[in-house]
């Protein structure tokens, strides 16, 4: 089992920056990889960004690439989301996810954390 704890949410205005923290406890050697996701009121869940564990590879969404940056700190086992130049359809709550294996679905998830960007 992996537990997964979101924080840095918050409320930030146009143009703002924020960043999103997710503690990972438990089986974290085992993971392949974390990412961030997303959910709107009325809309799906959506892909953000993901990193592997072990080499630390990025993967962006094409509506937060070039604004928002993933990074992990394996010696605290936290994985970052830096979210810059933030737009008002940024407004979600964002949960990070643990992947045990590459290309199977993501198998652990944190709660969920608001994010609002007031226009």
């Amino acid at each position: 089992q992996v537990q997964l704890v979101e924080s840095g949410g918050g409320l930030v205005q146009t143009g703002g920056s924020l960043r999103l923290s997710c503690a990972a406890s438990g089986r974290t050697f085992s993971m392949y990889g974390m990412g961030w996701f997303r959910q709107a009121p009325g809309k799906e869940r959506e892909f953000v960004a993901h990193i592997t564990w072990s080499l630390g590879s990025p993967f962006y969404s094409d509506s937060v690439r070039g604004r928002f940056n993933i990074c992990r700190d394996t010696a605290k086992n936290t994985v970052y989301l830096q979210m810059n130049s933030l737009k008002p359809e940024d407004t979600a709550v964002y949960s990070c996810a643990a992947r045990l294996r590459v290309g199977s679905g993501y198998d652990f998830w944190g709660q969920g954390i608001q994010v609002t960007v007031s226009s």
